[in-house]
């Protein structure tokens, strides 16, 4: 009614509300429609934007629909899927660097550059693997991988068939070669065996000079509880162990328990990670393995360091092993990984750099290049959504100027009928981004005045706003898309003031008690 050009004399007036009448129009006609409605419901705006609804036969029911919704999903996924190979790889590169702390104090002149530590890159890995999806449950895979360690080293390269069997199962087959090592056959299966309970069996042929080495590796697994899984494995071949370990995984923390019997290794392990709750995603974590090979202490962090990197580090003191430090960087799909071997013995000199090294180095980088990096960064991201989004932006500035044009005279008769009750008033509102004491220097207040569109959402002293973006309201837009916005309102409710600031997607009801502002200071 408040869009109905039949109701606006004025030429500019009544050209701004057909617009806004063809908008009303059309969601009128997917509402309307109980096709298209149990479409809108169930989907949203993306489930009619969706291709092939125009072939589904009419009359369906909610339950029909989403069927059919979920079909075109899959067909969607599908043909994703032919495009997508989920590349993975590992790039490991060894540093001993015992020359910082084993020296010998002699100088040897006759030496070239005896006077610098000798480090030295001692052994590298380098694995890399692709996906190719063939169909909806079958997908081939090819790996490969090198190493070398002192001057010798070797690869293999290998092609796996993946077929997804059931919702309780899959099976995979293998084949490889290598010029250290003779063809390999594989065969992978898992299987669910109960809600609870799931079974994995793994087994391999490794083809020799010395003959045919079979391998069977079986894992068998159950939830405890909601965040706790037990384990059971038993390997059988090259290094046969047996294995048990608990693991509890929650919001908050990580914790891991293992026992292992096997030859030649046997050993005791626990371990826990600590989550924070902040936004960089921030582990901190300990452990402790003890064996016949000997004991091991670790400890370490990792931290999100931008949209896709994750940064750790960790130091690693044993007998007889000696101090290490390892840093990695996990980048999408990709891990890139860094293990320094510092001293054989234990020295207290070489745990402290190892501990604080790292640390005075990542705050260094971060406080330097990390974050003026990730902070350019999104300045362009949100410089580039503002230029895509420009034109839409204007778009919906305009239809939000018609809208508080069209609805004047409404808001006026509302304001009267609200104070002959002493009821609500709208005295000021804003929308956008407001800056506090905790902002930068360089940011800038963004907010349009609602004021008008506030008032005229107001029923029998009532506003009530649904947790959704204020900037979908008539006669609201974005003024600043892709930040933090705030709705601020004043208003005088019984003649006191009251005042509330709401976030964008957060449910606002008016009046309250406790918006009221004390006047008594």
């Amino acid at each position: 009614m408040l869009y109905h050009p039949d109701k606006h004399r004025d030429p500019e007036l009544k050209l701004q509300a057909e617009r806004l009448f063809n908008l009303v129009h059309q969601a009128y006609e997917v509402l309307s429609d109980p096709q298209t409605r149990a479409i809108y419901d169930i989907y949203g705006k993306r489930g009619l934007e969706m291709e092939g609804w125009e072939v589904v036969e009419r009359r369906r029911t909610p339950a029909e629909i989403r069927e059919e919704f979920e079909r075109l999903q899959r067909e969607r996924e599908e043909r994703r899927l032919q495009q997508r190979t989920n590349p993975k790889g590992t790039i490991s590169v060894g540093i001993d660097a015992t020359d910082l702390f084993d020296r010998y104090e002699e100088e040897y002149e006759d030496v070239s550059g005896s006077g610098f530590p000798q480090i030295e890159i001692n052994k590298m890995h380098i694995s890399q693997s692709i996906e190719a999806p063939l169909t909806a449950s079958d997908t081939a895979i090819l790996s490969g991988s090198l190493s070398t360690q002192n001057g010798n080293g070797g690869g293999s390269i290998n092609f796996a068939l993946r077929r997804v069997t059931s919702a309780k199962g899959w099976g995979e087959l293998e084949f490889g070669a290598g010029d250290l090592q003779g063809p390999l056959f594989g065969l992978k299966l898992f299987r669910n065996l109960t809600p609870r309970c799931f079974v994995t069996t793994n087994c391999a042929l490794q083809l020799s000079s010395r003959g045919i080495r079979p391998g069977l590796t079986t894992v068998l697994a159950r939830n405890l509880d909601k965040n706790t899984v037990g384990y059971l494995q038993w390997r059988w071949g090259i290094q046969s162990a047996m294995n048990t370990s608990i693991v509890r995984d929650t919001k908050t923390s990580h914790f891991t328990v293992a026992l292992q019997l096997g030859i030649p290794h046997s050993f005791a392990l626990i371990s826990y990670q600590h989550k924070f709750q902040d936004d960089d995603q921030t582990r901190v974590k300990g452990s402790l393995k003890a064996g016949f090979f000997g004991t091991v202490v670790e400890y370490g962090a990792e931290r999100k360091i931008s949209r896709h990197s994750v940064l750790g580090a960790a130091v690693s003191v044993g007998v007889p092993q000696g101090v290490s430090l390892k840093v990695k960087l996990n980048r999408a799909s990709q891990t890139y990984f860094f293990p320094i071997h510092l001293t054989d013995q234990l020295l207290p000199s070489a745990v402290f750099y190892a501990t604080v090294g790292p640390l005075v180095l990542y705050f260094a980088l971060h406080r330097l290049v990390i974050r003026p990096y990730l902070r350019a960064q999104k300045e362009k991201e949100l410089e580039k959504q503002r230029e895509s989004t420009a034109t839409d932006i204007l778009q919906k500035k305009q239809e939000a100027e018609a809208a508080v044009q069209l609805m004047q005279e409404s808001v006026r008769r509302i304001i009267e009928a609200e104070e002959s009750r002493m009821g609500l008033i709208i005295v000021n509102a804003w929308y956008g981004k407001f800056v506090n004491d905790k902002s930068k220097k360089s940011e800038k207040v963004k907010v349009i005045d609602v004021t008008v569109p506030l008032q005229c959402l107001v029923k029998d002293s009532k506003l009530i706003l649904t947790e959704a973006s204020k900037a979908g309201l008539p006669g609201f837009y974005d003024p600043c898309v892709g930040e933090e916005k705030n709705l601020k309102v004043l208003y005088q409710f019984r003649g006191v003031l009251h005042q509330v600031m709401a976030l964008d997607s957060e449910t606002l009801r008016i009046p309250k008690q406790s918006h009221r502002i004390d006047t008594d200071g």
